[in-house]
């Protein structure tokens, strides 16, 4: 069977459509930027765009908090930490519109029960999938597992690279930013802090 799409086929069937004045502000940008939004290769830009917004910021359309409502108390005594690391994500700066692109590191320390450990990586994007600034990201993920959990401890770092520093402004590529949110024992207690960072590799 082929997998080409005939001249006369729909390839946007089934999806809603764009209203004609969030595609008009995009035609407009194009003008602005200094090109013709009415070339060949700009006709369809504006629906493509407006659709690739509103999957960018599907987090505005969830809460990220529903993802922890599911527990596991049969944990068999265990009581460390659980860290999922080098979790990726995309998201973009609430300045410029530019895309965050990073990693995360999650750690919690569990007092009676466990979430599953994908559901940790749902909260974080959930929150990277809106209009950030990396420092908020970080504490939101951290006050979402503190809130819901009930943990011991929470520990975030993220490690991103801005589009709006490395292709526009300063233009400094090759530079990432780390932002770090603990809360509960690994803020008050300096050894389990020392111990969670280390295991995240910072």
């Amino acid at each position: 069977m082929s997998s080409l799409i005939g001249p006369d086929e729909d390839v946007t069937a089934g999806k809603p459509p764009v209203p004609d004045d969030v595609q008009e502000a995009v035609r407009t940008l194009i003008r602005w930027a200094g090109d013709d939004p009415e070339r060949e290769g700009l006709l369809d830009t504006p629906t493509r765009v407006a659709r690739a917004w509103k999957e960018y910021c599907l987090g505005y359309e969830e809460e990220p908090a529903t993802h922890l409502s599911r527990v596991f108390e049969e944990v068999g005594g265990y009581d460390e930490i659980v860290l999922l690391k080098d979790i990726p994500f995309q998201s973009h700066c609430e300045h410029h519109m530019a895309p965050i692109i990073g990693k995360a590191a999650i750690a919690y320390l569990p007092t009676e029960r466990v979430v599953g450990i994908s559901k940790l990586a749902r909260v974080l994007h959930g929150y990277a999938r809106r209009l950030q600034i990396q420092e908020r990201l970080t504490a939101q993920v951290a006050q979402c597992i503190w809130d819901h959990l009930k943990p011991r401890g929470v520990a975030v770092v993220i490690e991103a690279s801005h589009a709006c520093m490395t292709a526009r402004g300063v233009r400094t590529p090759g530079v990432s930013m780390v932002t770090s949110h603990v809360m509960g024992t690994f803020r008050s207690d300096q050894r389990s802090r020392q111990e969670v960072l280390q295991l995240m590799g910072y």
